[in-house]
């Protein structure tokens, strides 16, 4: 299970990021996060603004609704999915999953 944070502005999702992937797209979960692949390489913010638009398309959210709050340059990341609730957030994830 996905371990997600009420946040003020929104909801914190964990993600485990996979840089240099043949395909991107959400491929499941790792230790409480969403593992999501990209196929940027980890440099200058290529892979962090892919992961942001992976996630944004695979919710139904705008981009400019998913933003990096920690992991800059890690392959543990933290974003800020705002304007949603918990449960909504909760609900379009598994609603990917189906």
């Amino acid at each position: 299970m996905i371990d997600l944070v009420p946040h003020a502005d929104g909801v914190i999702l964990p993600v485990r990021a996979q840089p240099r992937a043949r395909r991107a797209g959400v491929v499941g979960e790792h230790a409480g996060a969403l593992r999501v692949a990209v196929a940027a390489a980890p440099e200058r913010g290529k892979a962090n603004d892919a992961i942001a638009k992976v996630l944004a398309d695979e919710l139904g959210l705008a981009k400019s609704q998913v933003r990096l709050v920690s992991g800059l340059a890690s392959r543990e990341k933290r974003f800020l999915v705002v304007g949603l609730t918990r449960e909504q957030l909760q609900a379009r994830l598994e609603r990917r999953e189906r």
